[in-house]
């Protein structure tokens, strides 16, 4: 079985088992305090429900095989040079930023630059500029790659946009998704204090992919109804129907704009009329969502009638994107890139 560990807690464990059943991979958890489950239409997979704070180093150290879990947690925790793999970056859901944020009345301070004369002269006075964070690691490579040097790192798990306020730390680095909650808290984000901007993604643990052929298939299954599905978000079907003396006829009038002719053309097949007249034929177009209103307009030029428009459920490609990417991260030597 792949064990694929998904949040059991936070603002990620309820959009992840809805992102799931929207991709035809419903979840069936016996109850809530259960933390196995398993998905029917995968019966490759055994779900384990884990902390979200804990899924990264569970599938490095291989007690899960595939995880879905934040970008942002994914880089604070993997272990550099360890199995843990990306699998697929960014999952469309729980997106989110790291930011440096620090109190409204710092007036002077609005970006990295002044905090970094602001941390110098904290220094000549003594003392290092305090940074309270969950995410010491990400906050710390980020500030010397600033050219921020003159810091301490508080490591906090509470709230820490109280930090400031309480005097335990000058400045924080939290997880943002809209700014709320720094804002009531009268604290302020800076020009270029973003860290790392953060999702939902897909990460597994190379090593035991590639011992496992039976694992990788079920893999390679659960990639491909996840991307299929996050592909069809972008495009829409619309079925019409055309006269014409053929279907060759018909074809040449709806490809005179091939921008609007679908992904490789129309599919044309004959319209038999109830009422027995000849020459209609049934068109069916997948376009971008971006083009559906041009393409509407496009096929009703052409003496469209009867066009109904159908939200993708999938687009399958001609191969898997995600799967070719592991597949090329398992034939490499040497630790993950």
């Amino acid at each position: 079985m792949l064990r694929l560990a998904l949040p059991s807690d936070g603002e990620m464990a309820d959009p992840t088992t809805q992102f799931l059943q929207s991709c035809g991979l419903s979840v069936e958890r016996p109850n809530a305090r259960r933390y196995t489950a398993a998905i029917p239409a995968l019966p490759g997979i055994a779900v384990l429900f884990q902390r979200s704070g804990d899924i990264t180093s569970k599938v490095d150290e291989g007690s899960a095989d595939a995880g879905i879990v934040g970008l942002d947690r994914y880089h604070e925790y993997r272990v550099e040079g360890g199995d843990a793999i990306v699998l697929i970056e960014d999952l469309g859901f729980s997106r989110c930023e790291l930011v440096v944020a620090m109190p409204d009345a710092w007036m002077d301070v609005t970006c990295m630059a002044d905090l970094i004369d602001l941390s110098v002269e904290l220094r000549e006075k003594g003392r290092d500029l305090r940074v309270a964070t969950k995410y010491p690691r990400l906050v710390q490579r980020y500030f010397y790659q600033k050219g921020l040097n003159y810091f301490t790192v508080v490591k906090a798990s509470g709230a820490m946009e109280v930090a400031p306020a309480m005097g335990y730390a000058d400045v924080i680095a939290d997880i943002s998704a809209s700014g709320t909650t720094l804002r009531e808290n009268r604290l302020k984000t800076i020009e270029d204090g973003t860290v790392i901007r953060s999702q939902a993604c897909l990460i597994a643990n190379r090593e035991f992919l590639r011992r496992d052929q039976d694992k990788l298939e079920t893999a390679k299954r659960l990639l491909e109804m996840i991307e299929a599905r996050m592909s069809a978000k972008s495009y829409y079907s619309i079925e019409a129907n055309i006269k014409g003396p053929s279907p060759e006829a018909v074809a040449r009038q709806v490809c005179a704009s091939p921008e609007l002719a679908g992904l490789q053309g129309p599919t044309i097949a004959p319209v038999y009329s109830k009422e027995e007249e000849q020459g209609w034929y049934s068109v069916t177009v997948v376009v971008q969502h971006g083009r559906l209103l041009d393409t509407v307009e496009h096929l009703r030029h052409v003496g469209a009638k009867s066009l109904t428009v159908t939200p993708a459920s999938y687009v399958f490609g001609g191969e898997c994107q995600a799967y070719r990417r592991l597949l090329d991260e398992l034939k490499r030597e040497g630790p993950p890139r």
